[in-house]
């Protein structure tokens, strides 16, 4: 999905590097964009002419196992007598109805990046245990410095609310006006009001071109991000990545840590069960730590399986020192419980999220009392819900 043009000698060398080994097995690579990746797969499905494997998105995967387009793996993931090397929350991340429907391939966790010559004038000195203390070093940086501090993604309210163990949706109704959303956004609000909160694009769908310019100008003292952002610090701003310092980014009250986006190697339905043998053994090749850590060094993301995180952590303390080595240092710590979060099985979700957004922004923002905002919000999500199970 979409890894083209950037990938391609990644890919054909992996490919001559596996049918030297296996010189009956002939393996083709096609790549689409993301965009059109899935109606082609569907169209092969139907056509009784699948690929053996497909790179997917955990909400795809789910979406699409939940319409029997994906086949089962569990028995698949090791050779017979030996476990998985996968990490659990890569497997949780893939687990549907009790069945596994893929091969984790890569990941990512977030840590904080931040500008010690501002933290050091605020007074901070130690990580954020959770995200109330994130919440009281953002206003007292804002009060000490003038700067803000942090920046979530408030354009992704729902994934914010389920990172922090706060369902969006229960029994086909929107759950998000309850009393502990409520109280989380008032929080927001007053992070916010105390000018602890970066404003740039603060409830945009993508803020993170706004955050790291700000960070990178020496205008925010804390960027929330995967440890690859660190390398353009580096590259587009050295006195800023001199000044640099990296916290872990604290779990939330469920355990998850921050900012998994899984993306794996699933096999359609269709295939046929003599292939699988051969199938499952080249998704093996394709996923395993060697071919992990190899993609990982190139795409700046995280294996997903448990010796290529040790290997990662042994590289990265040879230069510890080192900024960007220090945020892959934590993220390979986190990454046992990264998961993907996200809501599924709604139409048209995209614009009820939008809804949910807008009122957040009006809450946080001042201009409407946070409880009614949010309420406000819920009953269209109902009605719309409503209408949706409806008509099915």
């Amino acid at each position: 999905m979409s890894l083209k043009p950037k990938f391609i000698p990644y890919f054909q060398q992996l490919i001559r590097d596996y049918e030297s080994l296996h010189p009956d097995t002939q393996v083709i690579w096609t790549d689409y964009p993301w965009d059109i990746l899935q109606l082609k797969l569907v169209t092969a499905i139907a056509a009784g002419k699948p690929p053996a494997l497909v790179n997917l998105s955990v909400p795809w995967a789910e979406a699409l196992a939940r319409d029997g387009m994906l086949e089962p793996v569990d028995q698949w993931l090791a050779p017979a007598g030996q476990q998985a090397d996968y990490t659990d929350g890569a497997l949780d991340d893939l687990r549907f109805n009790g069945h596994l429907y893929g091969f984790p391939h890569y990941s990512n966790v977030n840590v904080i990046a931040y500008n010690k010559a501002l933290l050091q004038k605020a007074g901070v000195s130690r990580a954020p245990a959770d995200l109330n203390q994130v919440f009281q070093m953002a206003m007292q940086i804002a009060a000490r410095t003038g700067k803000p501090a942090y920046a979530p993604a408030l354009g992704k309210i729902d994934g914010f609310f389920l990172q922090q163990g706060l369902p969006v949706i229960k029994a086909n109704r929107a759950a998000f006006d309850s009393d502990a959303h409520v109280r989380l956004v008032e929080q927001l609000k007053t992070v916010y009001t105390a000018g602890g909160l970066l404003k740039d694009k603060l409830f945009a769908e993508d803020n993170f071109p706004a955050v790291i310019d700000a960070y990178l100008g020496g205008r925010l003292a804390m960027m929330v991000s995967a440890p690859s952002a660190i390398r353009r610090v580096q590259t587009d701003a050295p006195d800023v990545y001199a000044q640099t310092g990296i916290f872990p980014m604290p779990a939330g009250p469920t355990g998850i840590n921050d900012g998994g986006w899984m993306f794996h190697f699933a096999v359609p339905k269709g295939n046929q069960p003599r292939q699988m043998p051969a199938i499952a053994e080249f998704a093996r090749y394709l996923t395993g730590s060697a071919r992990q850590l190899d993609f990982a060094a190139l795409a700046g993301v995280m294996p997903t399986t448990r010796s290529g995180l040790r290997q990662t952590l042994i590289r990265a303390a040879a230069n510890s020192n080192d900024p960007a080595q220090q945020a892959v240092i934590e993220a390979a710590r986190s990454m046992q419980n990264a998961r993907s979060l996200y809501v599924s099985g709604i139409e048209d979700y995209d614009e009820l999220r939008r809804v949910l957004v807008q009122a957040t922004e009006a809450a946080v923002t001042g201009r409407k009392p946070v409880k009614p905002a949010l309420e406000e919000a819920a009953r269209i999500w109902n009605r719309k819900l409503a209408a949706q199970k409806g008509g099915h």
